[in-house]
């Protein structure tokens, strides 16, 4: 399992990277690894606003669905639209090409209440 450092990261499993005013969310492997072969990708739309710790989509797996819930707030600049046709790439490179989507960051002090890489490494091994 892979937990990058750069990283941060939520209790519920997913990942932000920010570049900017722009955040790259999408999910952990240890996630993808829970969830099993991910079959589906809700994501809201672009222009949508989305709330820290609120659910701003879905994962289908054949044997679960689970939120995606927004790591930090922002409005929807980006989707991988890769995901709509390949959603299965989210269990080959969940830190890479299976990233799901990209906003404008508003508030950057939301970082500080995300975990850092050792923090979550932490936490999924309890």
């Amino acid at each position: 399992m892979t937990i990058l450092p750069e990283l941060k990261y939520t209790r519920e499993h997913e990942w932000v990277k920010v570049n900017g005013e722009t955040a790259t969310i999408g999910i952990t492997d240890y996630a993808q690894g829970e969830l099993g072969d991910i079959v589906f990708v809700e994501l809201p739309k672009i222009g949508d606003h989305i709330e820290q710790s609120k659910s701003c989509g879905s994962i289908e797996a054949v044997k679960a669905v689970s939120d995606l819930f927004a790591p930090v707030s922002g409005e929807v600049v980006e989707l991988n639209a890769e995901l709509s046709s390949s959603p299965q790439t989210v269990n080959k490179d969940p830190y890479g090409d299976g990233w799901m989507l990209r906003i404008k960051l508003n508030d950057p002090v939301e970082l500080e209440k995300l975990l850092t890489a050792e923090e979550y490494e932490q936490m999924i091994s309890e």
